[in-house]
């Protein structure tokens, strides 16, 4: 597996990146349960992993985090004059990534629903935690706000390739 380079990202960036964008785009099925109260093939196939798959993103974005800090000087420079934007555009997406799941794991415990991921007891079935409850009641929200950062995202990868035709897209795919 190779590391980060200055001209282009490694495998187990491009291995987290590609693996998490999936994971995110199943997890952005959960909209699907505001049409027709969920009753639908995306709301009964999909939607019931989504605190499996949180919990799973939520372990990945600590790993990628580590291994962010661990590459940080070996990484791809970003042009000058946007590299601050860039770097912001960036944190953002990763609080956001880190922000959703323990956002929803606030929801599960502040209502005493308990918390189960993969078949696995990850918090009881308890009392209600009005603290809790309140920190999870911005995981719609940040949902929305993750979801507008992620089309930001896609969008300046596309005016990369397409328009100013360079190298951006090319170093992570």
């Amino acid at each position: 597996m190779k590391n980060d380079s200055k001209e282009r990202y490694g495998s187990v960036s491009k291995i987290f990146h590609w693996l998490m964008a999936v994971l995110i785009g199943w997890q952005l099925f959960k909209f699907g349960d505001r049409i027709a109260e969920g009753e639908h093939w995306v709301g009964e196939t999909l939607v019931p992993w989504h605190v499996s798959i949180g919990t799973l993103l939520l372990i990945l974005i600590v790993m990628r985090l580590a291994w962010v800090m661990i590459q940080r000087h070996q990484r791809p420079a970003q042009e000058p004059a946007t590299a601050k934007l860039v770097k912001a555009g960036h944190g953002l997406l990763f609080a956001g990534m880190l922000l959703m799941p323990l956002t929803g794991m606030m929801v599960m415990l502040g209502g005493g629903y308990g918390m189960t991921a993969f078949d696995l007891e990850v918090f009881a079935k308890g009392e209600e935690i009005a603290w809790a409850a309140t920190l999870g009641s911005l995981h719609s929200p940040l949902a929305w706000a993750l979801t507008v950062l992620i089309i930001g995202h896609i969008s300046m990868a596309l005016i990369h390739h397409f328009v100013q035709r360079d190298d951006t897209l090319k170093r992570m795919l």
